[in-house]
């Protein structure tokens, strides 16, 4: 059953983001004869990659804690059980 409700939500995302035009997607404004020309696509990748990836920082915080507690816990038994 988990096979199906992974299909349903992949056809959602889908859906969703075929609906919203992307940053890549969108044109461009000319910009001065003078101006240097600044990579926009990857400007764009980088929000891109932070906005889908803002969980990350969180959860390895509450990994590490996690982590620590543990080992503080193990090294209390084993002088305990010594």
């Amino acid at each position: 059953m988990s096979k199906k409700a992974r299909r349903s939500k992949a056809k959602r995302r889908a859906r969703a983001t075929a609906s919203v035009p992307r940053k890549e997607e969108q044109v461009a404004v000319a910009a001065p004869k003078g101006a240097p020309r600044t990579p926009r696509v990857k400007e764009a990748a980088k929000e891109d990659f932070a906005l889908r990836h803002a969980y990350v920082i969180p959860e390895l915080k509450r990994i590490a804690i996690i982590t620590g507690a543990m080992i503080f816990a193990l090294i209390i038994l084993s002088f305990i059980l010594h």
